[in-house]
Parts: structure tokens; C-alpha cells; sequence
């Protein structure tokens, strides 16, 4: 065989390869993916790059390589196109697609807002009365709902992580608690993955209780890794956190707004002036500074406070010092 001819051979099994491999390219493009669910929502965050985002589709099994996707788009022109934003995406779609609406920025615009504080039943409420949620879940019972999100036997109380969700209108009320737990979830283990030592706080779900308490009794931000303080002390001591929230959230619907001696005398599995160490689920959601004063708080001595009326609290080490605090700022209450 001839030098010449070699060459020619060469040359033409690089081209059928370069025509395999095009095909290959041009079917992965045009070929629909294979979502974890449908729809499925995700964020790309201002400044991200669409390495970045490819890398985290690959990683939530939307993709299944980032390769090709940040292939078409430097080979497209469009790798530094992409815009911010909160995107859902349902089966049937094409990796083409997918980039056209990354490129031009349809992101979904409706929001719903989580607040830190409020209680899963006041997230069902506000659910229910929005009106841009398609009601697939609200009315099931909670243990029900647990279940679709993949937790079952878990209470939902403070598992969902307060934020504001962007979505497509009509979207699934599902959708969105699943990624308000997803959340939680995932910023749960990132803080308790980075937690101080020598806590009294024996897994997640025991820093998840502590901080729902602490987001219930703080009034200024800035009192809020204080707290955290005195409730961590108390733990380590043996003695009751003694707060009220838990009380409060143990009547529900009983709790009339006036909280009285007898209310605090009535023992419920979230009482904490009846039932030693923390109540057995969460009492409300908790925001991410809460679940940072509970996993990092500032070494004190305080086992007390009480409110001064004004937002702010009064903390003391010795329970002298704390009665003359009550005598001054809670004068006349119960």
C-alpha cells in the first residue's frame, strides 16, 4: 500500500469519526432529558457561570454530563449569555431548549415568601389563599405530604426553609415544598457539618428544634446569638429551657392570646416548664441566623432573660439578678 492511499484511508476514517461523533452531538442536543422529576425548578444565581450551572444539573441528574452543555454553548456563542434567575423545566425537554431559555432569561416570575417564625399550618394558609399554586397537597394530612417529599414519620414543623421561591404560575404547591425542604435540608447539614464543640445538642434535628425556640424568642437580631447562649447553658446544666413559644405552640388552637399560670401548669409534650430538655418537634421555622446562634454561640454565663418591652431583652447569670429584672420591665404581668 502506497503512502498516498494510507493517507487516504486515514483521512476518511477521521471523517466518518467527525461524522459520528457530529451525530452523536447533534442526537444528545436534540434529545429530550431525563428529569428527576417533572417539573423541575432550579436557580441560577447572579455571577454563576454556565460551567457552574451545568456542573449542578449534572450533579441533580438533569445532565447526564456537563460536557455537552458547555460544549453547544461556547460552540453557539452563548456561554457567557446566560441569566439569572429562577427556572422550571418538565419532561420533554431538549438540552437545545433548555439553553434557549437560559440565554433569554425565561425565568419564572410569580413568588411565594416563607417567613422565618411562622409555622408550617401558617405556610398551608398562605398556600391556600395565594392563589398561584396549583393545590395538589394542601388538603392531604401532614404525614401524607412527608411522605411524597420523601421524609416519612417525620413532622413537618420548621422543615422548610424560609425564603422567597420563584416559580411558574400553575406550578405544583408540591414543587415548591419540595424545594423549601430540600433547602432546609441542605442548609441544615452544612451548618451541623460546621458545628462548635462541646454542644448539648445530640443531631440535626436537636439544632433544629433549639433554633425554631430561639427564632420564637428573639425580638432584636442582635440578641439573638445571646439567647442562643442562655438556652445552650441551661442544657448543659440539666435544667428546663422554661420558654414560653413551646407553651404556646402546645395549646394551638386553645391559646387565646393571654398566657396564664395555669397555661404553663398544663402539661403538653411541648410544655418546657413541665418536661425536661427540648419539646419533640420544632415550633416554627427557623431562619439560617437562627440555626447559626444555636450551632455556634458566644461562650457566656447567662441562664436567664426576660423582654424589656421594646423588642430587646434583659439576660442575667443568677436568678437574683433576673427577679429584679422582671420586677422592672414585666411589672404587673402574671
Amino acid at each position: 500500500m502506497t503512502l498516498p492511499r494510507f493517507a487516504r484511508y486515514v483521512a476518511l476514517a477521521l471523517l466518518l469519526l467527525a461524522v459520528a461523533v457530529a451525530g452523536i452531538g447533534w442526537w444528545t442536543v436534540l434529545k429530550p432529558l431525563t428529569l428527576p422529576r417533572s417539573p423541575y425548578a432550579f436557580d441560577v444565581k447572579p455571577g454563576m457561570s454556565l460551567s457552574a450551572v451545568a456542573r449542578e444539573l449534572q450533579g441533580a441528574d438533569v445532565l447526564p454530563y456537563a460536557l455537552p452543555m458547555i460544549a453547544l454553548a461556547r460552540f453557539t456563542g452563548v456561554d457567557r449569555a446566560i441569566k439569572a434567575g429562577s427556572y422550571e423545566i418538565e419532561t420533554g425537554i431538549t438540552l437545545q431548549q433548555l439553553m434557549g431559555r437560559l440565554t433569554q432569561g425565561d425565568a419564572t416570575q410569580t413568588s411565594f415568601a416563607i417567613i422565618e417564625g411562622t409555622t408550617f399550618a401558617d405556610v398551608r394558609r398562605a398556600l391556600r389563599d395565594g392563589g398561584d399554586v396549583r393545590n395538589t397537597v394542601l388538603d392531604i394530612p401532614d404525614s401524607e405530604l412527608m411522605s411524597r417529599l420523601g421524609t416519612p414519620g417525620m413532622a413537618p414543623e420548621g422543615r422548610f426553609f424560609p425564603d422567597t421561591y420563584f416559580f411558574a404560575a400553575g406550578s405544583s404547591d408540591l414543587n415548591l415544598l419540595r424545594r423549601a425542604h430540600n433547602a432546609m435540608n441542605a442548609r441544615l447539614a452544612v451548618a451541623w457539618g460546621k458545628r462548635a464543640g462541646g454542644l448539648p445538642l445530640a443531631s440535626p434535628d436537636e439544632a433544629l428544634i433549639l433554633a425554631s425556640i430561639v427564632e420564637k424568642e428573639t425580638g432584636r437580631p442582635v440578641d439573638r446569638p445571646l439567647i442562643a447562649s442562655v438556652f445552650i447553658n441551661r442544657l448543659k446544666r440539666g435544667m428546663r429551657l422554661q420558654t414560653d413559644p413551646t407553651v404556646i405552640y402546645g395549646l394551638g388552637d386553645k391559646f387565646d392570646g393571654n398566657l396564664r399560670r395555669r397555661d404553663l401548669d398544663n402539661d403538653t409534650p411541648w410544655n418546657t416548664y413541665t418536661r425536661d430538655g427540648l419539646p419533640p418537634t420544632p415550633i416554627a421555622l427557623p431562619s439560617q441566623a437562627s440555626l447559626d446562634a444555636v450551632l455556634h454561640p458566644p461562650p457566656t454565663e447567662f441562664i436567664y432573660f426576660v423582654a424589656r418591652g421594646d423588642g430587646s431583652s434583659q439576660f442575667s447569670t443568677n436568678l437574683t439578678d433576673h427577679n429584679r429584672a422582671v420586677a422592672k420591665f414585666q411589672k404587673g404581668a402574671r
